[in-house]
């Protein structure tokens, strides 16, 4: 028995669109994970300079770059099928 069946008593089928993100969800991750990714380059860039200034500047000059490259990125792998399970589960 399939561990889908056996949580829920009945077949599950793996429908095509559950495994596509929107474009909004895409932009959502990309903004969280730059919060995140930002944070820890002003952090070491305090480090390496010892000025909060250039730390900053750093930081978030990046955040534009690095959030429309996550953006794009994302939305190419949405297209790719590597590692999507697209079988029917009977």
């Amino acid at each position: 028995m399939l561990i889908a069946e056996s949580l829920v008593g009945e077949r599950v089928r793996i429908e095509n669109s559950q495994h596509r993100e929107k474009p909004i969800r895409s932009l959502a991750k990309a903004l969280s994970w730059r919060c995140t990714g930002s944070l820890d380059t002003i952090l070491l860039s305090w480090l390496f300079t010892s000025n909060v200034n250039t730390a900053l500047a750093i930081g978030l000059s990046e955040v534009i770059t690095k959030t429309l490259l996550y953006y794009f990125h994302e939305r190419a792998w949405s297209r790719i099928k590597i590692g999507i399970d697209q079988r029917i589960v009977e």
